[in-house]
């Protein structure tokens, strides 16, 4: 029987991954749930760490206690671990240490490779693996440097170093943890341009992807982008420039978020709002007094996410460019989606539609077991359901007041969002045979 578990298990990449992303998260739970762990040196209950780690592994960012005062500097390492292995990957991880031990990468292992980084194939995996790390620690270093330099104009230096290497790890894996120590986010940095601008750097490089940010910086070498960095760098801006301009609108007369500051502080505030939601969890304002036309203009944002091989969540800014390119050419009566002059296959935009629907039914799962089990408003609860599936990390305050139900159901999703609800159907579910037959063509009415 355990042979036969074993086996199952080691069957296909999807499934390894969701045994080393469950591993890696129980690990983290029990080592929170150590006394030393905790600033008072009270345990957290197994619940409560299990939701941490959760949250840590899946760089999501909701939590329960306020990190900065109730974790230990014992437990703020763990949490960081939990944010370094789950933003860049535990299979990335794993590669680097064989490389560094100079052991061979199997076949195996690739083809787990290319499914924790999203690759149409294995070649050049190994490769890419080498950029990723060395881009994930090249920028985090960079943002560190960064952040110390204006944190040790509040605090002692060596307070500085550590407080700056955190935060730089956490946003840049758009993890949203933070070490204010009130719970206040970047609010008391709301505006400081220096702040604003290296955490909204931080945001959209890791939201890019590391097969963007590879493909950026190969480009003096190849003169040409790819489809898909044009498709993400084009919907990424897009999205951030609109979500900044209606945030603004919704917001400007609002007294309770930025309505009675100046200008250039409304605009900073907008811009970094529409940012935070591709996946940063990090805030300047206070989400629950934003008006309500702008916290569901801000799920719609966390709902599409970052952009794919990146440490956000979401259906992803790809899947999210080839709906619009299939409605438009529903609409100009085109059979082919085009982006950037290049055709798209079929599987490609049946793939986006089958992600999109998983998701909105996920999300609506997670939002009706929530409004079940919690006393909250309607928006609050969907806010809080998109934040945990988008691994996002905002919330409207409800995390805090959550039942053992709750809990559970926004570990589950903050779960599926990271490892991709196709990645856990596809490690679930039977092997599927190619079809020897298809059935006769018919026709239905649609719309």
């Amino acid at each position: 029987m355990l042979k036969k578990a074993v086996r199952w298990l080691y069957a296909s990449p999807p499934r390894i991954l969701l045994l080393g992303f469950s591993f890696i998260i129980l690990t983290g739970a029990v080592l929170l749930m150590l006394p030393v762990a905790s600033e008072n040196r009270e345990p957290l209950s197994f619940v409560d760490a299990l939701f941490t780690a959760t949250s840590a592994t899946c760089v999501t960012g909701l939590v329960l206690f306020d990190t900065g005062s109730h974790f230990s500097t014992f437990g703020h390492w763990v949490i960081l671990l939990l944010i370094q292995i789950g933003g860049i990957g535990f299979m990335t991880m794993a590669t680097l240490f064989a490389l560094i031990l100079r052991r061979r990468i199997s076949l195996k292992e690739r083809l787990v490779l290319q499914e924790s980084l999203n690759q149409g194939s294995i070649e050049g995996l190994v490769r890419l693996v080498r950029k990723v790390i060395f881009y994930a620690l090249a920028l985090e270093l960079a943002g560190a440097v960064l952040y110390t330099i204006r944190f040790a104009l509040d605090m002692p230096l060596g307070e500085a170093i550590y407080h700056g290497a955190f935060h730089a790890i956490s946003i840049f894996n758009n993890a949203g943890f933070d070490l204010s120590g009130d719970g206040s986010s970047l609010i008391r940095y709301s505006e400081d341009y220096y702040m604003n601008a290296v955490s909204m750097a931080l945001i959209v490089l890791g939201g890019f992807g590391f097969i963007v940010l590879a493909d950026l910086f190969d480009y003096r070498n190849k003169r040409k982008f790819s489809l898909h960095t044009k498709v993400v760098l084009s919907v990424s801006a897009t999205l951030i420039g609109v979500g900044a301009l209606i945030i603004l609108i919704f917001e400007f007369t609002n007294p309770r978020s930025i309505g009675d500051e100046h200008f250039s502080h409304k605009a900073l505030s907008a811009l970094f709002q529409s940012v935070t939601t591709r996946s940063g969890g990090v805030s300047t304002v206070e989400i629950a007094e934003l008006r309500q036309a702008t916290q569901f203009f801000i799920v719609i944002l966390m709902f599409i996410g970052a952009s794919p091989g990146s440490t956000g969540g979401g259906i992803k800014t790809t899947t999210f460019a080839v709906l619009v390119g299939a409605v438009l050419a529903m609409m100009r009566g085109k059979e082919d989606v085009v982006l950037f002059r290049l055709r798209l296959a079929q599987e490609r935009v049946y793939k986006a539609i089958t992600v999109t629907l998983f998701c909105i039914g996920i999300v609506l799962a997670g939002t009706m077991l929530l409004a079940t089990t919690e006393d909250a408003s309607f928006l609050k609860i969907l806010f809080e359901a998109t934040s945990a599936f988008g691994t996002v990390g905002l919330s409207m305050g409800l995390t805090a007041d959550l039942s053992l139900a709750g809990k559970l159901t926004i570990i589950v999703l903050m779960f599926i969002g990271r490892l991709g609800p196709l990645t856990l159907t596809y490690a679930l579910g039977p092997k599927q045979g190619r079809s020897l037959y298809r059935y006769a063509e018919g026709k239905i009415i649609i719309g």
